[in-house]
């Protein structure tokens, strides 16, 4: 079936690499707190594709531009980062546009999912310092340790987490 609907699987493809787009700047915005701006754009065009294939561009990009405008409001306020920003509205338009409200929900339930796991590590790591001269030797163990620094200092949530998740959500269950 999929093989005589060459539209389908044009779809099948850009999901998978939005979603691989978003994991990639997920573990960015982890490990360094920043969103590359090439990661937006990609799932901005590969929105942008989508939208083409099914006859819902212009709305697509209706429901993006007020995301942006919400989002672009929430930075002012110091709620979310620029990267954040610029990936909410580059989601909103990579999901369908009737889907656009159930991404903001389940943005917003992994969000606090987000929250509450950091949450527990900042319990369990405080007055836990790591210990001085160790340097820790593997990428994972240096992300921790910075992870518990932020923790210490009550840095920000990497919030591309949860705008990742939730738009994964909505593109593999919707």
């Amino acid at each position: 079936m999929m093989a005589n609907n060459p539209f389908l699987l044009v779809g099948h493809l850009a999901s998978a690499v939005g979603a691989l787009l978003l994991i990639v700047g997920a573990l960015h915005d982890v490990a360094a707190r920043t969103i590359p701006n090439w990661v937006s754009i990609g799932l901005f065009v590969l929105g942008v594709l989508l939208r083409l294939l099914d006859s819902s561009l212009l709305m697509g990009l209706s429901m993006g531009l007020v995301v942006f405008a919400v989002a672009v409001f929430c930075w002012r306020r110091g709620w979310l980062g620029g990267g954040d920003v610029k990936l909410l509205a580059a989601a909103a338009i990579f999901v369908p546009p009737t889907h656009v409200a159930d991404l903001m929900i389940a943005v917003t339930l992994f969000g606090g999912v987000v929250g509450l796991i950091y949450l527990f590590a900042r319990l369990i790591s405080y007055g836990r310092a790591p210990r001085a001269g160790m340097r820790p030797q593997s990428l994972l163990a240096r992300i921790v340790r910075v992870e518990r620094r932020r923790l210490s200092r009550g840095g920000p949530l990497p919030y591309a987490s949860a705008i990742a998740a939730g738009t994964i959500f909505i593109i593999f269950a919707g």
